[in-house]
């Protein structure tokens, strides 16, 4: 398996490339690529670990080399967020890294499996996937936005508060990957009891996350060692859907019927091709389906802010 991470220097992007040194199956590819100087050093410096996974660093001029041959890619690029900063405020940045950077994984990698994950991921995925369509090139079913954070805050959040194992505990988590778009279905929880007022406090701190982490840090960056294990783990499943094994699923942002919006985070069957098979989030609580009302008109929107960023409309 060969995996390509773009911006791999950056904070995700050094978290996760370690996690994948270490965790890729042997015989493996790790691709590094990014804009900033110091990539090669980070590919040496991995290089170091002895596992059984090679690493190559790619500077600003190599992204062909880069991707070339890519099963995979990994987008963390971009700018993080700051303190008083939403997902949103990253627009007008990080839409163009990405379709640069897709344009890249059409012209070199087709085939590959894209998962963005710069922020707003709401947005970049479809910007990542009007720009493969402008290209000829776009296959819905290996296009993915990576909202595996949302599902492990969710987890660790749940298993604190009710003094369990994370590792027992599973929370879906539906909808987008900024503010009240991020919606875990805490009603479907196994062997869980919440009060209705735990269900908001926890709800509102599992969409507000990324907000404490940004300001918890002080202005020194935003969430990049949870997002990196978020994505490693999303990107281990990839790699086990694509060698053939079964029941690999994950909640993921991905294209589907549309009935809630073109783009919508939901448990998602991985095979060899990518997208096997979407399935249905279930039943939601009333408060659930309050708050998937509310916040449709907003994700939608978020995404027609991509599609117009690609077709100039």
């Amino acid at each position: 398996m060969k995996v390509a991470v773009l911006g791999a220097a950056g904070g995700i992007g050094q978290a996760l490339s370690l996690l994948l040194k270490t965790q890729l199956p042997a015989g493996s590819e790790l691709s590094l690529y990014d804009v900033a100087p110091v990539v090669p050093g980070v590919a040496v410096d991995l290089s170091h670990i002895p596992t059984q996974v090679k690493v190559e660093g790619f500077g600003k001029d190599d992204l062909e080399k880069a991707l070339t041959g890519a099963d995979i890619v990994l987008i963390p690029a971009g700018v993080p967020r700051k303190p008083g900063m939403d997902r949103s405020d990253l627009f007008n940045i990080n839409a163009g890294i990405v379709k640069t950077l897709v344009e890249g994984c059409a012209d070199f990698c087709p085939e590959a499996c894209i998962s963005i994950i710069t922020n707003p991921v709401n947005t970049t995925v479809a910007i990542a996937a009007e720009t493969l369509k402008a290209k000829g090139k776009y296959n819905p079913a290996k296009l993915f936005g990576v909202t595996t954070l949302d599902v492990i805050r969710a987890e660790t959040f749940v298993a604190e508060a009710k003094g369990l194992n994370c590792e027992d505990i599973v929370v879906p988590v539906i909808g987008g990957h900024s503010g009240t778009t991020i919606l875990p279905l805490l009603s479907q929880v196994e062997g869980v009891e919440f009060t209705q007022e735990e269900i908001e406090k926890l709800t509102h701190r599992i969409q507000n996350a990324g907000t404490e982490v940004v300001e918890a840090k002080a202005g020194g960056g935003s969430a990049t060692l949870s997002m990196g294990l978020a994505a490693a783990r999303f990107c281990l499943s990839l790699v086990d859907a694509l060698n053939g094994e079964e029941d690999v699923f994950e909640f993921t942002y991905v294209e589907g019927d549309g009935s809630d919006a073109r783009f919508f985070a939901q448990p998602v069957l991985l095979g060899k091709d990518g997208v096997k098979e979407i399935f249905d989030y279930g039943e939601l609580s009333d408060y659930e389906a309050k708050c998937k009302a509310e916040m449709l008109d907003g994700l939608r929107g978020d995404i027609t802010l991509g599609e117009e960023f690609v077709n100039g409309q």
